[in-house]
Order: structure tokens, then C-alpha cells, then sequence
């Protein structure tokens, strides 16, 4: 299993050190994005964010990461630990980042002992220097004995440009791109559903920070999946809340890039808490996707925690149903994140929707099949008006378009297009899938 973006690269750039030195900042700055959130309070970034960057006509992807914290009892800062050292795992090359106005700190030194004991080129950034005062206090980082430090203020730019000439030269030129042509699932749902731990029963390691507590997913996260004879771009999505709720300026983002990722998707992957069911906020991200086009596979998590009945499952799956309604042609896949119940089975159903979604249709074989249904079962007569369909056809687009052409579109009801989508839906595949009728004069 590879960590990739949609294209294939295999220059990796990690940004690494203590909380609040900048690093998202200069995310930001070389990926020319505003994909990692920046905010002044300490901790913002948590996971791991993958962006591009180009310099010199060589391409490569920077990863960003949580602030290191040694030795702290906070939760997310065990878990941002994990994070970083994965990081300066999969990276060819460290950009370590420090806060001039501050110097050394304890936690530098820690993160400077590890990078040491690592076999990875480590540039040392002395970040926010901004006037010439601060250019002759970076010398200070000499005695982290990592190499001469970079003056670079990542807020403005300045510097960064002779770094990134070091970089690129440190980095395999020789290394070619590949462009992806794989589906990418999106896994959406409220905070705290489970997105995470599912990302990590697929991937069997801790690719995602994973606790209790809601909301603990602020990006959106790509991971290229290849196992198994399974090749796609999963992308773990921030839990998307209420707007009511979302009262930190930082959440606003992470909701706008959970909306994004259901935008950019194939196929969306929608969580439901087994305990609490289907409710108004899954419905709406329910209705986000369906507006938008995309594949739907709903999956009920944490089944392992609901006490079962001979027909709990069928029960369950018609109290979703009727939700749904009209749109609810759509796998509904029973799982458990913490036990890998069918999780495997989410990604074959979610290939399978995504066949769905771009199948095309021969123009012969679809009026021969529709057109004795609407031969059978005509439009109703309006004013005396007799609606007549005559040809049908697929339109060329990225979701299920058909074109009913007909000499009164204007008399056709929003009733009988619901019935001829309901006779395309039993006469080919298209579960999971959105689709659209149109009506048009012949």
C-alpha cells in the first residue's frame, strides 16, 4: 500500500517539529495551497497532510505533520508523536523547523536526537526570520550539529527559494511521475463514526490518528490502496457537523474540505453510527452527495455494538430505506471497524458502484429495452395532450444522464420521470448510483 496524492511520485519532503514553529505555514508556502490549516493555537495540525510542490522542473510531495510534543500527557500529542516518525519514515528528506524568536527549546532537542539517529538528509529551517535583526540569532541552531541552518520566513517567503534550490538537488531527479487512473473513495460521515479506524482496519497500521474524542480528523487525508487486488484513492475525510457546531474558525475549514472531498470523489463512503442509526446531519451529507452525482455506499459501523434479533439487520436496513426515500437504490453493508467485519466487503461494494456509475449504455439496446415499458405505460394525458416518447439516449456525462425525447417534454410529470428512472434502475445496474432523466422535444 503506497501513500500517494492522485499522482504517482516518489520524492517525499517531510516538515517536522514542536507545535507553533510554522510548519503549516511553509506547507502552505511550497505546496502555493491553503490545504493545511493555520491557525495560532498550538496543535492545529494533527495528522499527516500530503500537498505538491515544484521547483526547477522537479515535482515532489511534502508531507505535513502534528507538532512533537515529548512527554506531554495530552492525548493528541501521543498520537501526534506516532505521526511524525511515520512521516520521517516514508520521507527521502527533512525540513526541521524552528522558531528563531524562541531558539532551542526542550522539545527541539528531542526531535534533533531523533533525526540524528536517522539516516535522512535533514535541513535545518530557522523560521520567522523577518527583519536583520533575526538573521544572526539562527546561529544558535549550529548546536542541534544537524548542518547549517536556512533563514526563511515562511509567512513572507523569503528564503525559501534557496532552500528549495538545495532540496530538489538533494532529491532523485531521475525519478518519473505516473498519472493515476484509479477511482477515489471518499470516507464521510459526523465526528467520531469510526472514518479513521476504518482507514486503519484496510491499511493494518495507524496511518490516521485515531481516539475517542469527536472531531479529531481536521484534514483530509489520501491514501492510495493496493492490495488485495483492490487499486484506489481512499480519502479519510474531517466528520462534518452542523453548522450550529461548528463554532472554531478551524473547524469551518475542516468542513469546507470534507464538502471538497465529496466534490472531487467517485464514490462516497458514508459512515453511520450503529448505536445512534441514520439522522438529519448523515441525511444531509446523504443529499450532498446525491446532488453531486457520486456513488453511495452507506455503511452502518460499529455493529458489534448493537444487540442483535433474528431480523435486526433486514429491520434496520428498512428504517434506512425509508429515510432515504425516493433515492434509495443503494448498498447497505453492516460493519465493524474494530473487528474488520465485512470492511473488505465496503471496497468490493464501492468498486462495484463505481462501475455502476460509469457504465454506458448502447443507444440500441436501452430503446430496446425502455421503449415498450413507455409503450406499455405512457405518459398520462394532460389537457387533452398525449405525450409520445420516441427515442431514448445516454447523454456523455461523468454520472447516469438519459434523454427521453418526446413531442411534449413540458407535459411530462415529475411522477412519470420518477417512473422511468425506477424502470432504467430495474432494467440495468445502477445501484448506489444517481441518476438523471431528462425530457426533450424530438
Amino acid at each position: 500500500m503506497e501513500l500517494e496524492g492522485v499522482k504517482k511520485m516518489a520524492n517525499i519532503v517531510a516538515i517536522v517539529g514542536r507545535p507553533n514553529v510554522g510548519k503549516s505555514t511553509l506547507f502552505n508556502r511550497l505546496t502555493d495551497s491553503r490545504k493545511a490549516i493555520v491557525d495560532a493555537e498550538s496543535g492545529v495540525t494533527r495528522d499527516r497532510h500530503y500537498g505538491k510542490c515544484e521547483w526547477n522542473g522537479l515535482e515532489f510531495t511534502v508531507i505535513d505533520t502534528g507538532g512533537y510534543v515529548k512527554g506531554s500527557d495530552d492525548l493528541f500529542e501521543g498520537e501526534i508523536r506516532k505521526q511524525v516518525t511515520l512521516a520521517i519514515e516514508e520521507a527521502n528528506v527533512i525540513l526541521f523547523v524552528l522558531d528563531v524568536a524562541e531558539g532551542i527549546t526542550d522539545d527541539d532537542k528531542v526531535v534533533a536526537n531523533i533525526l540524528r539517529r536517522g539516516k535522512k538528509k535533514v535541513f535545518v529551517i530557522s523560521n520567522k526570520v523577518d527583519n536583520h535583526v533575526r538573521q544572526g540569532l539562527s546561529g544558535e541552531f549550529y548546536a542541534l550539529g544537524l548542518g547549517d541552518p536556512y533563514n526563511v520566513s515562511a509567512i513572507s517567503g523569503s528564503g525559501t527559494g534557496d532552500l528549495l534550490d538545495d532540496v530538489v538537488k538533494a532529491l532523485d531527479s531521475e525519478v518519473k511521475e505516473e498519472v493515476l487512473d484509479i477511482p477515489k473513495f471518499a470516507i464521510v460521515g459526523r465526528p467520531n463514526v469510526g472514518k479513521s479506524s476504518l482507514v486503519n482496519a484496510l491499511l493494518g497500521k495507524e496511518r490516521n490518528i485515531v481516539t475517542s474524542i469527536a472531531g479529531t480528523t481536521r484534514d483530509s487525508i489520501n491514501t492510495r490502496y493496493t492490495a488485495f487486488n483492490h487499486d484506489f484513492l481512499l480519502i479519510d475525510t474531517a466528520g462534518i457537523r452542523r453548522k450550529s457546531k461548528v463554532e472554531e474558525d478551524l473547524e469551518f475549514y475542516s468542513v469546507m474540505r470534507s464538502i471538497r472531498a465529496i466534490e472531487d470523489c467517485d464514490v462516497v463512503l458514508l459512515l453511520l453510527d450503529a448505536t445512534l442509526g441514520l439522522e438529519s446531519q448523515d441525511l444531509n451529507i446523504f443529499h450532498l452527495a446525491e446532488k453531486n452525482r457520486k456513488g453511495i455506499v452507506i455503511l452502518v459501523n460499529k455493529w458489534d455494538l448493537v444487540e442483535k434479533t433474528t431480523n435486526s439487520t433486514k429491520e434496520y436496513e428498512e428504517k434506512i430505506r425509508h429515510k432515504l426515500a425516493p433515492f434509495n437504490d443503494v448498498p447497505i453493508i453492516f460493519t465493524s471497524a474494530l473487528t474488520k467485519q465485512r470492511v473488505l466487503k465496503a471496497i468490493e461494494v464501492a468498486e462495484k458502484v463505481n462501475e455502476n456509475r460509469t457504465r454506458t449504455i448502447k443507444t440500441r439496446h436501452l430503446n430496446d429495452v425502455m421503449l415498450p415499458i413507455v409503450e406499455h405505460s405512457p405518459p398520462a394525458a394532460i389537457k387533452g395532450k398525449h405525450v409520445k416518447i420516441k427515442f431514448i439516449n445516454q447523454l456523455p456525462t461523468h454520472a447516469p444522464t438519459f434523454a427521453f425525447y418526446c413531442n411534449l417534454p413540458q407535459y411530462v410529470t415529475e411522477a412519470y420521470i420518477r417512473f422511468l428512472e425506477n424502470r432504467l434502475r430495474e432494467n440495468f445496474d445502477f445501484n448506489g448510483v444517481p441518476i438523471q432523466v431528462f425530457m426533450r422535444n424530438k
